[in-house]
């Protein structure tokens, strides 16, 4: 398994900015999603957090947890799958950016081009 590595180029960047590192891993199908119900719910076994993003497959998610956990984002112990403090931290900066997303996506209602 190889997860984004800030210094290597990555998905869409040669450059290996420790951003783009961040965006290729979190683009990845519920890679977000997962941190973000975990942050969000608390900690979860593998049959609850599959329940919570939509009965997504097992192997998918199964791909997805250990991606997060390499980053050190998702980590598992007694209480089941939860966010490292770091995943928390990211979570804390997500929430603004989704309340931005919702915004800029009222603004984009009814404009040609785009999908509503």
């Amino acid at each position: 398994m190889k997860i984004p590595a800030p210094g290597k180029p990555v998905r869409g960047s040669q450059s290996g900015a420790p951003i783009m590192a961040l965006f290729d891993l979190l683009g990845r199908r519920w890679a977000m999603g997962i941190v973000w119900t975990l942050s969000e719910q608390g900690p979860c076994t593998f049959r609850e957090l599959q329940e919570k993003c939509d009965n997504l497959s097992p192997t998918t998610l199964n791909t997805r947890i250990a991606e997060l956990r390499a980053a050190c984002l998702v980590d598992h112990d007694a209480t089941g799958y939860r966010v490292t403090p770091r995943g928390r931290e990211l979570y804390e900066m997500l929430v603004p950016l989704g309340l931005w997303a919702k915004e800029w996506g009222k603004d984009l209602q009814g404009v040609p081009g785009t999908q509503s």
